[in-house]
């Protein structure tokens, strides 16, 4: 079994585009969260509240050709994997064409524009707006075969269209691509595109915050006040290494990739379980052969759901007590769907290096229903650990937990 690393860290979010921006937004308790007013056309829509990625712009070096088979989803996980690749000093390298590089990302969905000509087609009978990228730009993994493409992999692809976990179970198969020999290297990650499509599928399960004249008081992850989610959008690359090469090369390690753990449901759609979550976070702690005391904080799903909230809370507590600190990185950027496991993922790493964490912004009473928990509330804490987990719970009853350790 061989050992992972990450080498390489870059992304974009609500709240920053670059670690500086996100750790100072995360230190002042502000949001990402907006009123989102182009959304009033739509009349049945409740929410209209949104996170987006602000300053988003591809750089003079992507020519026409490059970025005619990229949406917005396809966008952000490019770039955000080419400032990954040159964070990990590999930009360029012989190594990413040899077949010993390979690719796991995901997202919800591909770009919403082109899914809309399509529906064009078929609700108006033209073809009118379609053209040879369209399906491209379309297709659930558009994401990873872009960045195979444009950085010329030539190792595995691997697709994690999973919903909220697609950007944590990219990480977790990347690791175990890694772990097993079948890769040297994988760039690993997720991403998302602000839509208002996303945003209905939540409105009409009644999900999503309302508060659209007070954005700054929503979400509000495990509060007893919370009145349901607001979406966001972002894009973030992890490259991972094996350890012996990462060392033999003498590259910068920002952590140790120690356990993943993924299951599902197998009972509802979108009604969680506690019992697989617990267990997927007992996977997790199995693989990395550590005990639940061990972990020293804990970056929850936390979507300020009323049943996700509980269920998350009640399987975490039935693992790690009272004992271990947790929030949510959802109470800053909204609920960044395909992108949510990666960015969580980049931040507690580098908060683990720095040894603080953030508050859940906007948790002033914690829901009695919840489990019994060491909620970071109101300011960030200073905790230095060694080790931390990142967990992902998705539609469709999809379980998924990281483990990372502090590399010195």
């Amino acid at each position: 079994m061989r050992r992972v690393v990450i080498t390489g860290m870059a992304g974009f979010s609500p709240i920053g585009n670059d670690w500086s921006a996100i750790s100072a937004r995360l230190q002042n308790m502000q949001t990402g969260i907006q009123r989102i007013d182009a959304w009033d056309k739509y009349t049945e829509l409740n929410t209209r509240l949104g996170a987006p990625v602000e300053d988003f712009v591809m750089p003079a070096h992507y020519k026409r050709k490059d970025l005619r088979s990229m949406g917005r989803v396809a966008q952000l996980a490019v770039r955000s994997s080419e400032l990954a690749l040159e964070d990990a000093r590999l930009l360029g390298d012989d190594i990413l064409s040899s077949g010993e590089v390979g690719v796991a990302y995901g997202s919800s969905a591909g770009d919403t524009d082109a899914i809309a000509d399509f529906g064009n087609m078929l609700l108006n009978h033209t073809s009118d707006g379609l053209n040879a990228n369209s399906y491209i730009k379309m297709m659930s993994h558009t994401a990873p075969v872009n960045i195979g493409i444009y950085f010329g992999l030539r190792g595995r692809v691997l697709t994690t269209s999973s919903a909220c976990t697609s950007g944590s179970q990219a990480i977790g198969y990347a690791y175990e691509a890694i772990k097993y020999g079948h890769q040297t290297i994988m760039v690993a990650g997720g991403c998302e595109a602000l839509c208002a499509t996303e945003a209905a599928v939540f409105d009409t399960l009644y999900a999503t915050s309302i508060k659209n004249d007070t954005p700054e008081l929503t979400p509000r992850p495990f509060d007893k006040q919370r009145d349901g989610l607001v979406i966001g959008e972002g894009g973030c690359t992890l490259i991972l290494e094996e350890l012996d090469h990462a060392l033999a090369r003498n590259a910068f390690i920002y952590a140790e990739l120690v356990g993943f753990g993924t299951n599902s449901d197998g009972r509802h759609v979108t009604q969680p379980s506690a019992i697989t979550m617990e267990k997927a976070i007992r996977l997790a702690l199995a693989c990395a052969n550590i005990n639940a005391d061990e972990i020293g904080y804990i970056s929850a799903h936390g979507t300020a759901t009323d049943r996700g909230d509980v269920a998350e809370s009640t399987a975490t507590a039935a693992v790690f007590g009272k004992n271990t600190p947790i929030s949510s990185f959802k109470s800053f950027t909204g609920h960044t769907l395909g992108a949510c496991g990666a960015l969580e993922s980049w931040v507690a790493i580098q908060m683990m290096r720095e040894n603080w964490f953030h508050a859940t912004a906007n948790l002033d009473e914690i829901d009695p229903a919840c489990g019994d928990l060491d909620y970071i509330m109101h300011e960030s804490r200073q905790i230095e650990t060694d080790v931390i987990m990142s967990n992902n719970f998705a539609f469709g009853g999809i379980n998924t937990s990281l483990i990372f350790k502090r590399w010195t």
